[in-house]
């Protein structure tokens, strides 16, 4: 069965028409709407690499069916700062301290880290551990993630527009 889904992207209304019922918003994303910013990983929920908001919640986009998003808001990252033009402050914080290195799961550990910081804008380095435990990176050892959100958030700018429903991912195992 095909469905047209109405739904706002990044604050934009948009409707994607043919959708299989089996169709991620992953690949919804990526395929129909050009949006690639969320990477297949794992595609079984467990890497943070294809996170988005929805709702305002981080959300594993690999494992929710796009029918799901049906009149529904879903965040990228290309929301975050001025777009194009201008970072947001934690996509600087992760510039400044050389956070990203093959840049694959950045996406999803920002999106992941500004949920944090919405839900909790001055939270501890342990907290920061449990919120992105659910983040897999395989260059930049974490002592750089973190230390960049840890600054963002001492520096009291790593917040933006979300409903307040975010929550941290859980480490699969």
């Amino acid at each position: 069965m095909k469905h047209t889904i109405t739904f706002t992207l990044n604050g934009r209304a948009v409707t994607a028409a043919e959708v299989r019922s089996t169709l991620s918003l992953l690949e919804m994303l990526r395929d129909k709407l050009g949006v690639t910013s969320p990477k297949p990983g794992c595609l079984s929920g467990d890497c943070g690499c294809c996170n988005v908001h929805l709702d305002g919640e981080v959300v594993p986009s690999c494992l929710v069916l796009a029918p799901m998003v049906e009149g529904r808001t879903v965040t990228t990252i290309e929301s975050l700062g001025g777009g194009m033009e201008r970072l947001a402050p934690l996509q600087e914080a992760f510039y400044e301290h050389l956070a990203a290195q093959c840049g694959y799961c950045t996406s999803g550990q920002i999106m992941t880290a500004q949920a944090l910081l919405n839900e909790n804008p001055r939270p501890t380095r342990e907290e920061v551990k449990r919120w992105m435990a659910g983040n897999l990176c395989r260059c930049t050892g974490y002592y750089k993630i973190i230390a960049a959100i840890m600054d963002a958030a001492e520096q009291g700018e790593g917040q933006y527009a979300s409903n307040g429903k975010a929550a941290p991912i859980q480490a699969a195992g």
